[in-house]
């Protein structure tokens, strides 16, 4: 598999922020958000066997695991296959997708923190609705967000699918530097949302541009 970056850090979003947790960064990504954050991953990058990455995992000694790209499941048979492995050694596996690719295709047992894109990355109509239909309750649903409009979109979302009816966590996260955390906190009160609004905690630590953190 093609991988970008293999390192140890605290876990800066979703409901397992503030943990230390291995991140495996793979290369290659379908999309261009106008907001990312990662277009180092789009190219380059290093080949390692599933093995190889399975080793150096270990060697962090830590049983929270992050699988993230690019958008990991551009290689779907490698990152499906590392995930079952970590899964089989006892690893908590979270999976970062940014939501245009089929994840259900990933082991029962891994989290999936699925992007749903919202108007202000410029590519909501790749959002792979069924995805939406088949989250288990460990599952965790993020919107990033980058105005008004974008909560908005995110508010209907949530309402069409009934996200806050049932199991998977919903995440509203602000782009960086786009929107004020103030009126993002006061959307989310307002609203009535059971929505939880996450900081890229990484960034707010080491900076927006540091890689391998």
């Amino acid at each position: 598999m093609r991988v970008t970056e293999i390192f140890h850090s605290i876990q800066g979003e979703s409901s397992y922020a503030g943990l230390p947790c291995a991140f495996v960064r793979l290369t290659w990504c379908n999309l261009r958000c106008a907001w990312c954050d990662s277009e180092y991953t789009f190219t380059g990058g290093i080949e390692m066997g599933v093995d190889e990455v399975m080793e150096r995992v270990r060697g962090y000694g830590c049983p929270l695991v992050e699988v993230t790209g690019g958008e990991p499941l551009v290689q779907k048979r490698e990152c499906c296959e590392l995930v079952r492995r970590l899964c089989d050694e006892g690893y908590t596996v979270l999976v970062e997708t940014g939501g245009s690719l089929d994840a259900s295709v990933l082991d029962e047992r891994a989290v999936r923190i699925l992007d749903v894109k919202c108007p202000g990355s410029g590519e909501e109509s790749r959002n792979f609705w069924p995805n939406l239909e088949r989250l288990n309750s460990q599952d965790e649903i993020k919107f990033v967000i980058k105005d008004r409009a974008d909560f908005d979109y995110a508010l209907g979302v949530i309402e069409k699918y009934g996200l806050n009816r049932r199991g998977p966590a919903v995440l509203m996260s602000p782009v960086w530097g786009e929107v004020d955390l103030k009126d993002l906190a006061a959307w989310i009160l307002d609203s009535g949302t059971r929505a939880r609004m996450q900081l890229q905690m990484h960034k707010l630590i080491w900076g927006p541009d540091t890689k391998g953190v």
